[in-house]
């Protein structure tokens, strides 16, 4: 059966933050994520964690000032350093939260900078965090985001995100799948997890359109849940999508998923 976390910078948005970790152990997840902790200390949110029995399956390595509309720095050539104590930052983290994977977004493409420039600083990039990361003992995803929500970010496409992986060459980097983002721009969903199942680290759901709640829209989850089982998927599924009223009364398709 698969494995949900609630995804608390997406659902919950009515609480705080910090008070959304006890919306989800009340719903019936067994684990969250989240894109950033950062404004947050660190024994905040380890608390948060351990006082709702939950864990903490996944958050983003540090992409810039979001607020601002940056959407991640790794392919900018004039942020490596910037980049660089992100990495830092976020195993710190990561190692404090028990959190076992840490996520890349590779960002806009920056004006004035060609796609080889950007590919050429994101491929070493990645490989500078999956040391750092692979020594801490951290996996480290890269996750391709569709550029109709967010024009113009650089690995906008599975297919991308792959060929990738294989460029950089390093054995602790996969793909997080966000379906969601992935039928936006190539569709093919299942034949794709299926293909290449061995270097996906991480899934993501939402329906389309609208990235709502699954059975909102044109996908099949049922169908694709029942794949991912079928495969031996192990991971977690994270819950990144926008409830179309709130968050709990958005939850019937989750009911018989529930272990507790």
């Amino acid at each position: 059966m698969p494995h949900f976390a609630a995804n608390l910078t997406m659902l919950f948005t009515e609480l705080p933050f910090l008070e959304r970790f006890k919306a989800a152990a009340d719903a019936g997840f067994d684990a969250v994520e989240f894109l950033f902790p950062y404004d947050f200390e660190k024994s905040e949110v380890a608390a948060a964690l351990h006082d709702n029995g939950l864990k903490l399956v996944l958050h983003n390595l540090p992409a810039g000032d979001w607020g601002k509309g940056e959407r991640g720095i790794a392919c900018h050539p004039d942020r490596v350093a910037e980049f660089r104590a992100g990495v830092d930052k976020a195993i710190d983290y990561a190692k404090a939260l028990r959190c076992p994977q840490l996520n890349c977004l590779s960002g806009i493409l920056p004006a004035g900078v060609s796609g080889a420039q950007a590919k050429a600083t994101l491929l070493d990039n990645l490989r500078y965090a999956s040391e750092k990361l692979q020594a801490a003992g951290i996996g480290l995803l890269l996750e391709p985001v569709n550029s109709r929500d967010i024009p113009g970010f650089f690995v906008d496409r599975p297919s991308f995100g792959f060929a990738l992986l294989s460029e950089a060459g390093v054995g602790n980097l996969k793909l997080q799948y966000d379906i969601y983002h992935a039928q936006v721009m190539e569709g093919d969903i299942a034949n794709t997890i299926e293909r290449e199942f061995a270097r996906i680290g991480h899934i993501q759901i939402a329906d389309n359109p609208g990235r709502n709640e699954p059975g909102t829209g044109e996908l099949n989850y049922p169908f694709l849940f029942g794949r991912l089982d079928a495969l031996g998927y192990a991971g977690w599924i994270g819950c990144e999508y926008k409830p179309k009223t709130t968050a709990a009364e958005g939850l019937s398709w989750f009911a018989p998923y529930k272990t507790k």
